[in-house]
């Protein structure tokens, strides 16, 4: 199966009445956002990630698989980035409005699976929440929102400690896997900037942190004054390099368990509203 053939907007009506009805029928549909990623990414950043590694995945399972993907969304919700010129943002319940709203009418059609694939973190949550409101309305479609870097293996061997903690945006990680995605798009500064212990920065007390077990709401400007949370100063193309195969190896393993398998059964759902 062709890179055409996989992608949702490029078919023709009656393959999509088809291919919805079909077994285990899955979209995949790539979420970013266009925000400030410091002096050195594009605003594009996230946006590119969710779909690079998208592609690479498809073009890694059996064209066989019942699976198609979505045209990338490219603005997201980023309130928190806004201070910053050329961040664009979506209110939340706009946002989940969309997700809902398509995901109905994919539902509508037969879609039986759709995977929200972010690579945003600011709208982990907020995905999540509307996945929940989407399933509650279209029970026989299941909805996995899942985050480009959540539970791959291999990440600690790859980056300091400190880094993997605290390089939340456009740090070595995200500059890394930029140097090696799209190199033309890659300024040269290489800012270290918005991490604990930096003179002026607002950071709370012990225990608690940006993202974490006790975390609390932050704005980008509190922490950092060129846009950077981490450490882009060790990045390097050949660690993006290591850092896209972790990331395929990843999702092409949990994408491909998700399309031979049978779940979810339709009619096992089990109501519990009538229980006694």
């Amino acid at each position: 199966m062709t890179g055409h053939q996989r992608q949702y907007e490029q078919l023709a009506w009656p393959e999509i009445q088809k291919l919805a009805k079909g077994d285990g029928s899955t979209l995949i549909w790539p979420f970013g956002a266009c925000e400030q990623h410091g002096p050195h990414l594009p605003l594009v950043t996230d946006a590119l990630f969710a779909e690079r590694i998208t592609e690479a995945v498809l073009g890694k399972l059996n064209p066989e698989l019942p699976i198609w993907r979505l045209p990338t969304q490219v603005i997201g919700f980023s309130p928190e980035h806004r201070a910053f010129p050329g961040t664009l943002s979506l209110s939340s319940d706009l946002l989940i409005a969309v997700v809902v709203q398509l995901g109905e009418q994919l539902a509508a059609m037969g879609w039986r699976r759709l995977v929200l694939f972010n690579a945003h973190g600011g709208q982990i949550a907020l995905l999540q929440v509307a996945a929940r409101e989407l399933r509650q309305r279209c029970p026989a479609m299941t909805v996995l929102p899942c985050f480009l870097w959540s539970g791959v293996e291999g990440l600690a061997d790859l980056l300091p400690a400190d880094e993997l903690e605290n390089g939340l945006h456009a740090g070595m990680a995200e500059t890394s896997l930029m140097l090696h995605q799209a190199p033309e798009l890659v300024g040269e500064q290489r800012p270290v900037d918005g991490l604990p212990g930096l003179e002026g920065r607002l950071y709370p007390p012990s225990g608690w942190s940006l993202e974490g077990a006790a975390p609390f709401t932050w704005v980008m400007q509190d922490l950092s004054r060129s846009g950077v949370i981490g450490d882009s100063s060790a990045a390097s193309a050949e660690l993006g390099k290591l850092l896209e195969q972790h990331l395929v190896v990843h999702w092409t393993k949990l994408l491909r368990a998700l399309l031979v398998s049978e779940w979810p059964v339709p009619g096992e759902a089990v109501d519990r509203t009538s229980a006694s």
